[in-house]
């Protein structure tokens, strides 16, 4: 398993699916966690799962994503608790239905500040610190972003943003000792589809659809990104920069017939 004793990390989107499993997950391997959410009631949920895993006590920041004074104060936050930076796991994001027929400029207004627009800041904010130590970025994007899927415009915009995102900012920092990678998740079982407007039944019958759209044969589990996330972020994946790792079941590789 990678080790992260003595690393710090910052996990945005953190109070819930793939963010919370991978905070506890990283903390699980020695990893200090900085956890970021909107929904103080479930960030101390994952603070407190991070010490039933045996992990150290995280420290936990409220901030909205959106307002760019909220994406300012993470890394001067980690900074003063912790002293310096080694990871960046830009995780939050939101998705909503629309197509082009009944989308508007508003919905990707909301899909791009929150997506791409706040990964951009606080991948800005947090470079002078990685650089420092060598550290690296995951950007959490998409099948999405690599395939195209009808019903969720603004949001497949934004996912392949991000993948060029990690592409571009994975060479410019090379040369610094510094990786950018991104991890591509395909249906995992989070409450992101459901915030993103599908109610229980159809949320039923999207995961059960699930099973045929992945070739094997059912959806994801947060864990089983957090695990993706951790090789990418760890030594391990010392000669890797500037990938979209797919983690979807093989979803990426499919053709409907």
């Amino acid at each position: 398993m990678p080790s992260f004793k003595d690393k710090v990390i910052i996990v945005t989107g953190a109070s819930s699916g793939i963010g919370a499993a991978t905070a506890v997950h990283l903390s699980s391997l020695g990893g200090q966690l900085v956890i970021v959410g909107r929904n103080v009631a479930k960030l101390k949920e994952t603070a407190d799962n991070i010490l039933a895993a045996g992990g150290s006590a995280a420290l936990q920041l409220e901030a909205d994503m959106n307002k760019e004074s909220d994406v300012e104060q993470i890394v001067a936050a980690t900074i003063k608790q912790f002293g310096k930076l080694d990871v960046l796991v830009n995780n939050a994001g939101i998705i909503e239905l629309g197509s082009i027929e009944n989308t508007s400029v508003e919905q990707y207004d909301r899909l791009m500040n929150t997506n791409v627009r706040a990964v951009y800041q606080l991948s800005i904010l947090a470079t002078p610190e990685l650089i420092k130590t060598k550290g690296n970025i995951v950007n959490i994007s998409s099948v999405n972003g690599i395939r195209s899927f009808p019903g969720v415009l603004a949001y497949n915009i934004s996912k392949a943003a991000i993948d060029q995102f990690t592409r571009c900012a994975a060479l410019e920092l090379a040369p610094k000792g510094v990786r950018v990678n991104a991890v591509n998740p395909g249906v995992i079982i989070t409450e992101l589809q459901k915030r993103g407007g599908l109610n229980d039944e159809a949320y039923a019958k999207f995961v059960e659809r699930a099973k045929e759209t992945h070739a094997l044969g059912r959806p994801g589990e947060a864990r089983e990104v957090a695990t993706a996330i951790a090789f990418l972020a760890s030594d391990e994946a010392s000669f890797s920069t500037g990938i979209s790792l797919p983690v979807d079941g093989g979803r990426h590789a499919m053709c409907p017939r």
